[in-house]
């Protein structure tokens, strides 16, 4: 990116293929004045493997790489199920906890097998969203969003992705995968994550406007 080059305050890159998660945050985020675009749109952006020891590690981390290889702002989140019984597992290897390859169903096999016999007070479980943004030139911000359950003893709903089938909303008495797209989007920890981002990514879409309007040379270098 040239010195006089400027990021687009409309524009900010998801920094995921998971199709699931974007679709979400675009449901999300229909009444923010921000475009959200996909790395379907830049050819070649890396696969960010996700080695950190925790789920903010992982998502500064896909964050940064993304927003460095688009020059534009990247936003990127780690998602994990942390199970109270199971002391925090599977937590930040919640994606492959089956090992490498792993279907969402081999996750929920595994996991509904560790909790066999487990009676419902000890089934306790909480899905933890840690969102980051960052800029092309390194700074990052993170916030984090967390819905709190049971594991059931069976997967049920034929709805999302990953543990939904077997993560019970006590508020509501059904899984995330019963309850359909529109409510879970408004009670998900990944909701919640993107709610306490939001007046973030609209305090640095007003910075960057003001940045040029006042013709600040360069590029902003920081989110807020």
């Amino acid at each position: 990116m040239s010195a006089d080059a400027r990021y687009d305050p409309f524009k900010i890159v998801l920094a995921t293929h998971n199709q699931y998660k974007v679709k979400e945050i675009m449901a999300i985020f229909t009444d923010v004045p921000i475009q959200f675009v996909t790395l379907d749109e830049f050819p070649g952006a890396p696969e960010v493997v996700e080695d950190g020891k925790t789920l903010e590690d992982n998502a500064r981390k896909k964050a940064y790489a993304i927003a460095r290889f688009t020059k534009e702002i990247a936003l990127a989140d780690d998602s994990g199920l942390e199970v109270d019984i199971l002391d925090g597992q599977p937590g930040v290897i919640s994606a492959r906890f089956a090992g490498a390859g792993c279907s969402f169903a081999d996750n929920n096999n595994k996991l509904l097998k560790l909790m066999k016999g487990v009676p419902t007070e000890h089934r306790k479980a909480r899905f933890r969203c840690v969102m980051a943004l960052a800029v092309p030139a390194g700074a990052t911000q993170t916030v984090e969003g967390v819905l709190s359950g049971y594991i059931t003893d069976r997967p049920r709903g034929e709805e999302g992705f990953g543990y939904d089938p077997v993560f019970l909303v006590p508020d509501q008495g059904k899984t995330l995968a019963e309850l359909g797209p529109n409510l879970k989007n408004s009670l998900s920890h990944r909701y919640n994550a993107l709610q306490a981002m939001r007046p973030i990514l609209l305090k640095l879409r007003e910075n960057i406007l003001r940045h040029y309007d006042q013709g600040t040379p360069g590029t902003p270098t920081e989110i807020i």
